[in-house]
């Protein structure tokens, strides 16, 4: 009996040793892992994240200090309702043309069901100023599959509707026609010129009050970091020009305007 007893503490000692060497070994293990593999910037869900909470502003300045280029759309290219987003570019192309074919269109649509979360849409309608690219139903379609928004070079229709489901549209403005007869679909996820600028699949496009910005996805990440630098310096200099009231020394300390 007395063996027992004191056989008994020995044994919870051990184990209980045991378990704390194994609490040790998985701390350190986790530790290790979070500091020897970091995250990896260059993800798809990394780029987005941090391109959702840039300016478009910032991002056209970073566009430009980095690769020399100045890829956003003109001020034509206006939202349906305030919004901001930011995704991948699924690209679509129609081509003007007067025709009787009930699948003259299909391929528009398929890109919308063949797009991944975080699309974009983004949809070049040859002189389609006064044509609807897109309206309730694409919309709609867009949303249930967790798109970001769509680009239109061209009109858009049903905005009430697109509006009272929260669907965010870029566009050159609200009309009522249909490309249903008149367009012929020419191509899917191919380079399109789009109000002007060039947008490959899988570009990132940016969008909120202040317009829309295209960026190649080779330049992604170090656009980002530009963005997120030039972001933090403006956003630091409100509170200093309000203290000194002079945007010259802002300027002068922080070299952003």
């Amino acid at each position: 009996m007395k063996s027992m007893l004191h056989g008994a503490p020995r044994s919870r000692i051990l184990i209980a040793a045991i378990g704390l060497a194994a609490i040790v070994s998985t701390i350190t293990i986790l530790v290790t892992t979070a500091f020897s593999r970091p995250p990896d910037a260059t993800s798809d869900a990394s780029l987005l994240d941090g391109y959702r909470h840039v300016e478009v502003a910032s991002v056209s300045d970073a566009m430009e200090k980095v690769a020399g280029q100045r890829i956003y759309l003109s001020h034509k290219m206006r939202p349906i309702f305030t919004s901001r987003f930011a995704g991948f570019a699924v690209t679509v192309k129609l081509r003007k043309e007067e025709n009787h074919d009930p699948n003259a269109l299909d391929g528009m649509l398929a890109a919308i069901d063949q797009g991944a979360p975080n699309s974009v849409y983004v949809m070049a309608v040859e002189d389609g100023a006064d044509i609807a690219g897109m309206g309730g139903l694409m919309g709609t379609a867009m949303q249930a599959r967790n798109f970001s928004g769509a680009v239109i070079d061209g009109g858009v229709r049903d905005t009430a509707y697109l509006q009272k489901i929260g669907f965010p549209v870029f566009a050159l403005g609200s009309v009522p026609s249909t490309s249903v007869g008149h367009y012929r679909f020419a191509g899917a996820n191919i380079p399109v010129i789009c109000d002007g600028v060039s947008v490959s699949p899988g570009d990132i496009v940016v969008a909120d009050s202040d317009g829309v910005a295209i960026v190649p996805r080779a330049r992604a990440a170090e656009v980002l970091a530009a963005a997120q630098e030039m972001d933090f310096k403006e956003h630091s200099m409100y509170a200093y020009i309000e203290k000194l009231k002079s945007i010259e020394e802002a300027v002068k300390k922080f070299g952003r305007l």
